[in-house]
Parts: C-alpha cells; structure tokens; sequence
C-alpha cells in the first residue's frame, strides 16, 4: 500500500529527512546531559530509529529496514556531527528544528499505521504501531539520558495526541477504502498543524480530575 501512496525514491527522502531530524533532537539532549561523542551518537540513532525498529520487530518486517539501508544508519551519524561541532548554533534555530520535528512525527505516524496494516494486523493495532513508530525514539531518548519520557508529562506541550489522532485518520481511510495519496498526505499536515498549534499556544493534556496532589511539582 505504501507503494501506492508514494514512489520509492519520495518515501524513502522523506524518511531520511525524518531521521535526521529525529537524531538532531536526540543528539541535543545528549549535549545538555554533557555526553561524549558515543554517547551523542547513541541518542541520535536510537531517537532517530527505535520507534521504527520497533515497529518492524513487532510485525516481523525483519531485518529492519535501518539494518538493510545504510543510509538509515548514516544519516543519524551526520546529524551527530553536526551537533558536536555546532550545537551553539543549532540551539538557536531550535524552533526551527521543532518544527521539522512536528513534521517528521507526522509523517512517520502515518506511514508506521499503513506498514502496520499492509503486514497483515487490524485497524487498532496498526494505529497504535503508528503511534509507537513516531513516539517510541523519543520515548527511548528519555529513558536513556535518565529523564521521565515527555510525552509523559504533564507540562510540556501536547506530543502524543496529535500523532495520535494522525495514525486515526489514517485507521479511518484504510477502513473506509479512501486511503491515497491525498488523504494520506492530510492525515500527515493534521497531526504536522495539530502539534505546532500545541507548541504555540502550549496545549496540554489534562491531568486527573479533582487532583489535590499537595506533592511539590517538579
């Protein structure tokens, strides 16, 4: 089905253009906890790659595709280049790289669901795996580098939900046979928009009702 929507040549840039900014994110974190130059690589290609990895071990798409393409696992390694040596400046176009992030998620919640779906599992379960294949780097970022996962967290800005609801609609065009080019492309843009208009006006998820939590916040 993924061959139907896109052409080889377009899905496979666009998902080295995802890596790439998936593993800027992963190798800035790694600088901010004051890793060395391992430790940046290792963040960068597990943030870039895990929650693919996951996926593909999950629907027994194996080897995975970033242990057949060497680009897969190149294309981390530059970014971790990159942030070594530039950091300074690649701090300050943060917002930037934010965004291409909230792209990235996008694209890899859609394309995780229909690869799901195309491996033989039910609209649920290819939904989740697409959730997981958009969140389950960062998830595996934060575990690594000893922090509570964002997506975890109450006060940062909506993550999960709009992939969330990307990886739905997806779901949604599969089972009601409308799934193409453009109406995967608008799955995409809906969780791109939803997560920059989170970051903008910091959208969040609400906590349990009637909390009364007297613990001090962290």
């Amino acid at each position: 089905m993924l061959q139907q929507l896109f052409s080889p040549s377009v899905l496979h840039t666009l998902d080295l253009i995802g890596i790439f900014v998936f593993a800027i994110s992963g190798a800035l974190l790694a600088v901010r906890k004051n890793f060395d130059v391992f430790g940046i690589a290792v963040l960068a290609e597990v943030t870039a790659l895990g929650g693919g990895l996951f996926r593909d071990l999950v629907i027994g798409a194996v080897p995975p595709a970033a242990f057949t393409d060497l680009g897969y696992f190149v294309t981390p390694l530059l970014a971790t280049v990159l942030v070594f040596f530039l950091h300074p400046h690649v701090e300050r176009i943060q917002t930037g790289v934010n965004v291409f992030d909230a792209a990235g998620l996008g694209l890899f919640c859609v394309v995780g669901t229909t690869k799901a779906y195309d491996y033989g599992l039910g609209l649920t379960a290819s939904a989740c795996l697409g959730l997981a294949t958009a969140v389950g780097g960062g998830v595996l970022r934060d575990v690594l580098a000893n922090e509570v996962p964002s997506l975890l967290r109450w006060d940062r800005d909506l993550y999960a939900v709009p992939a969330v609801v990307g990886a739905a609609l997806t779901a949604l065009c599969i089972r009601y046979d409308v799934l193409n080019a453009g109406t995967s492309s608008l799955a995409v843009v809906t969780a791109f928009v939803l997560r920059l208009l989170a970051m903008r006006y910091h959208w969040r998820a609400p906590r349990a009702w009637h909390r009364r939590s007297t613990v001090q916040e962290e």
